[in-house]
């Protein structure tokens, strides 16, 4: 990797108090199943995977990604219940809406189109939104202990996502790097 290359994705973040209560299960999970690795990550809903981007074209990203977001308005988003991809991973679901797999899609066709950010994986499955609390270092083990616990646990938040984030990996963590708010603000009920 050039070394002025960086690791980059595009999510949805939740308000800081429910990524707050996401985080408390991130714990859990390392201090009770030795999973430590969703902790790496504020709590998220990943549209566009994880891509390598130049530091010194970032500004062109940054440019493109602000005026992606002024094309759509706030989006609501229903995180309920927990859900697993066997053998390791298991996450908070979301509530797949029309306006949810719009953006996504639409985000990562304009990303492919303009910028030639291309996620081939994410192009041959469908998009299926989730909100991870432990994968990659959960062990098949751990796995057949927790899903159990977690799999009937109520989990439930409803809130209103109002800007697109950019996360840059530091070679430990992932930290938001900008936000780009959406151009219709939806008015509080």
């Amino acid at each position: 990797m050039n070394p002025s290359e960086k690791l980059f994705f595009i999510a949805l973040l939740p308000p800081q108090a429910i990524q707050d209560q996401i985080t408390d299960i991130k714990q859990y999970f390392a201090q009770t199943y030795n999973s430590r690795h969703a902790l790496n990550s504020p709590s998220h809903i990943t549209l566009q995977p994880p891509f390598k981007w130049l530091t010194e074209d970032l500004p062109t990203l940054e440019h493109h990604l602000s005026q992606f977001a002024l094309n759509y308005s706030s989006v609501s988003i229903t995180l309920s219940g927990f859900s697993a991809f066997p053998p390791r991973v298991i996450f908070v679901d979301v509530i797949k809406t029309p306006q949810l797999i719009q953006i996504q899609t639409a985000l990562m066709n304009d990303l492919e189109q303009q910028l030639n950010i291309v996620h081939e994986v994410s192009k041959k499955r469908p998009f299926s939104p989730h909100v991870t609390v432990a994968f990659k270092d959960l062990s098949r083990t751990a796995f057949k202990t927790a899903w159990p616990e977690f799999v009937q646990r109520p989990i439930h938040f409803e809130f209103t996502v109002s800007q697109l984030t950019l996360l840059i990996h530091n070679g430990q963590n992932w930290n938001i790097k900008a936000e780009f708010p959406f151009l219709n603000i939806a008015s509080p009920q």
